[in-house]
Order: structure tokens, then C-alpha cells, then sequence
């Protein structure tokens, strides 16, 4: 058992704060309950003036970028979105091998348990080392102690050797583990594919994870290439009838995809940094309802700042209140737990020093969230019961040899590029 003494607990759902010692049960299904007292002899983590609410989920994730940051320019400046994929991205997935996966899956997931999240639902592209690289991810996670969802991005843009190698490495993995199966996007991936893949996810009890509109291109050569829109064309495979499944981003919708998308059973997935980042769009709620979802889409791991950014960029497409900020951040522990995906449990604790000025109350809880809350306030981070962030530091994971093995295989990785 692990023992929280003197925690200010804020029910995530209610966000009303109560006071008291805690008990957090270890395992997938550990509960967390309050206590009069801290049993004799046993050892307690002190909470005081500290706020324990659940910890966040990015529900989606690309780790494979995360070496990415400061790497050497494209050899011309991208000129617009496909530019950006050709020049940048695609370009780095391709030299990725299973030493630089690890690297990055290790970064990536510290970076995020030291930002309050203890669950990724990730979306994986190293299409010239893609055999064994979901389990490779899957380990450096267990090692972290995060949850998480799993996914190759399968795609036609590499040839038909690159997607079989993609199929059969998600089939393996789907044998063995809790996942999705993962796509590119319409405007590279045939019907041969897609189907292959959708008969893939009903198969093995899953849901697909793909980018949809994530910028106009995509609309107009769906348009060109099968005479409809995205949602269209996944709304007549009924894969959006899955619960599990997940369209990221969704920018470049008209009236009918958001009314199809609304009559499905699916989830959309905000990622407004990279929207910014790639200048494809901003993201519109209007019409769609509210299984709406937030990620990172690779940027960093921080969903404090990839609430706070969805949050401000509504405010320039009629608005959005900090609750309903709050909720949409909350959303995704509701995905996990209706689909049945494990590691996500009420034992999964984020402890934040955040000491402000003014008070805080249910009533005002969403706007400590958006205002007052960041990343840097992240001072301890429970994991199915167990303690994996210690006043700043992982307990799991040795740190600085880490990023000793990043910086080595940043450097193979650059100098590729």
C-alpha cells in the first residue's frame, strides 16, 4: 500500500477538494480510499499544502519525434503541409531503428509521467525498422510504469513491402497486447489497406487511429481519388461505428461530416500546438458534440499546456469556458474506461505544489486549471498504485542514463538527417 498524509484531494469528476489522509492500493484495479490514520510503522508520503487529483492521459502521442527537438533543417523550407510530412517527418520516421525507437519511447514517456501523465495512447511510424518497435515502446513504458495504447501507422507511401511489414507487426502485437490499429491518413492509404485494416480492428477487438483533415490536402484528394470526404469514406466502412475508434485532429470538416461523425460512436482528438505548429487550421467543436479528446500530437508531453492551448484558441471560435476545457482534458479517462482498456484506474495520481493566492473551490477548480496550473507544479505522480515521480524524480528509471543513451542515439539519428 501506498499512503498519502494530509492530501487536499480533488475529485476530478466533481472537482470538489476534501481533506485527509489516503490509501492507494497497487495493481490495475487498485482503489484509493480515505483513511482516519496512517497505520503505525508505515510510510507516508507527505502531502501537505499539496493538491492529489487523477492523473492526465495525452490521448495521442507521436514518441517517435521525440529526438526531434532542435534537428537540423530540412533541406528547404516546407511550403505547405505535404512539404512539411516529405521534408520533415517522413524523413525522419525512415532512419529510425530500434535503438533510436527505445531512445525515444524512454524520453518521450518521461517527459510525460514528469508532467502528470501516467497513460499514452500512441501512434508509431518507423517504417524501416517497424518489426518488434511496438514492443520495444510497450517495454520502455513498463519500465516508466505508464499505461498505454499502442499503434503502427500504416500507410501506402512506402510500398507494399513497408505496409505488409506494418500489418503483420500490428497483428503480432494485437496477439499479445491491448492496442489500436493505426493509419496515416486517407490520402495515403488505398481501399486495399483500409479494409484490410478495419477487418484487422474487428478482429482483434479494436478500434482504428488515424489523422482526418488534419489540413485541407487531405479533403481534396479524397475528394479526387474517391469522389467523397474523409468522414464519408470511413462513415461507409461502419468502422466509425466502433467506440474504440479514434480520428485525430479533424480540422477540415463540412456540415455532413460533423453530422456523421456526431451520429457514430466515435472520438475526435485535439492536438491545437501541432495545429498551430504546421499552420493547417484551428480546431472547431461546433456541430460535433462532445467525445472530444485532447493530445499532444508529438509536440512535448504536457496536457496542462495542451488544455490551456485548446482553451485560448476557442476563444476566437466563439468561446469555450474553462469547465468545459477541464472536461474535454477528462475525457479521455471516460474513453479508456468504456472500452475496457486497463491502466488507467482511480489509483493513477497526479500530487501538484501549487500554492496560489487566491482560493480554490469546486466552483472555481477549471480556472486554477487553465490560469494557475502548469507543468512545473507536477511534484510527485502515482501510477497504479505505485510511485513512479518522487518530488520531481522518476523512482523507476534511472534519469541521467537516459539521457546519456538519448543524446547517442540523437546523434546517430542527425546525422542521417
Amino acid at each position: 500500500m501506498l499512503y498519502l498524509r494530509n492530501a487536499s484531494f480533488v475529485d476530478w469528476r466533481t472537482l470538489k477538494v476534501r481533506r485527509g489522509h489516503l490509501e492507494v492500493a497497487p495493481g490495475a484495479a487498485g482503489k484509493v480510499r480515505f483513511i482516519s490514520r496512517i497505520p503505525r510503522g508505515a510510510k507516508a508520503l507527505d502531502c501537505s499544502e499539496r493538491l492529489v487529483t487523477k492523473s492526465f492521459v495525452i490521448a495521442h502521442h507521436h514518441l517517435y519525434s521525440a529526438l526531434a527537438c532542435g534537428m537540423p533543417m530540412a533541406a528547404r523550407a516546407p511550403k505547405n503541409f505535404p512539404d512539411m510530412l516529405k521534408l520533415v517527418w517522413w524523413n525522419l520516421d525512415r532512419e529510425l531503428d530500434k535503438a533510436m525507437i527505445r531512445a525515444c519511447a524512454l524520453a518521450g514517456g518521461i517527459a510525460a509521467a514528469k508532467a502528470g501523465s501516467t497513460f499514452i495512447i500512441d501512434h508509431h511510424s518507423s517504417p524501416n525498422a517497424v518489426k518488434g518497435s511496438l514492443g520495444i515502446i510497450a517495454d520502455a513504458l513498463d519500465e516508466i510504469g505508464l499505461g498505454h495504447l499502442l499503434c503502427v501507422e500504416l500507410s501506402d507511401r512506402d510500398g507494399k513491402a513497408k505496409r505488409e511489414a506494418g500489418l503483420e507487426e500490428t497483428d503480432n502485437y494485437l496477439r499479445k497486447r491491448q492496442g489500436l490499429v493505426g493509419l496515416h491518413a486517407s490520402f495515403t492509404v488505398g481501399d486495399d489497406l483500409l479494409y484490410r485494416a478495419i477487418a484487422m480492428a474487428i478482429g482483434r477487438n479494436a478500434g482504428l487511429h488515424i489523422h482526418v483533415a488534419e489540413a485541407i490536402d487531405d479533403q481534396k484528394d479524397c475528394v479526387k481519388t474517391h469522389g467523397m470526404r474523409v468522414v464519408q469514406r470511413l462513415a461507409r466502412t461502419g468502422i466509425l461505428e466502433s467506440p474504440k475508434t479514434l480520428l485525430v485532429h479533424g480540422l477540415h470538416l463540412n456540415a455532413q461530416e460533423r453530422a456523421l461523425f456526431r451520429s457514430s460512436r466515435s472520438w475526435i482528438v485535439q492536438n491545437e500546438e501541432s495545429n498551430q505548429n504546421n499552420a493547417v487550421g484551428g480546431f472547431d467543436a461546433k456541430g460535433l458534440g462532445d467525445r472530444l479528446l485532447l493530445g499532444t500530437d508529438g509536440m512535448h508531453g504536457d496536457m496542462l499546456a495542451s488544455t490551456r492551448a485548446a482553451y485560448l484558441a476557442a476563444q476566437g471560435r466563439g468561446g469555450m469556458s474553462p469547465l468545459a476545457a477541464y472536461r474535454r482534458l477528462r475525457r479521455a479517462h471516460d474513453y479508456l474506461s468504456e472500452n475496457g482498456f486497463s491502466g488507467d484506474g482511480e489509483n493513477n495520481l497526479v500530487i501538484l505544489d501549487y500554492r496560489p493566492p487566491t482560493p480554490i473551490s469546486a466552483k472555481n477548480m477549471a480556472a486554477h486549471f487553465l490560469y494557475g496550473l502548469t507543468g512545473k507544479h507536477v511534484d510527485s505522480v502515482i501510477s497504479q498504485g505505485k510511485l513512479i515521480v518522487r518530488r520531481g524524480r522518476m523512482t523507476t528509471v534511472d534519469e541521467d542514463k537516459v539521457q546519456r543513451f538519448a543524446l547517442k542515439q540523437t546523434e546517430r539519428l542527425w546525422r542521417r538527417l
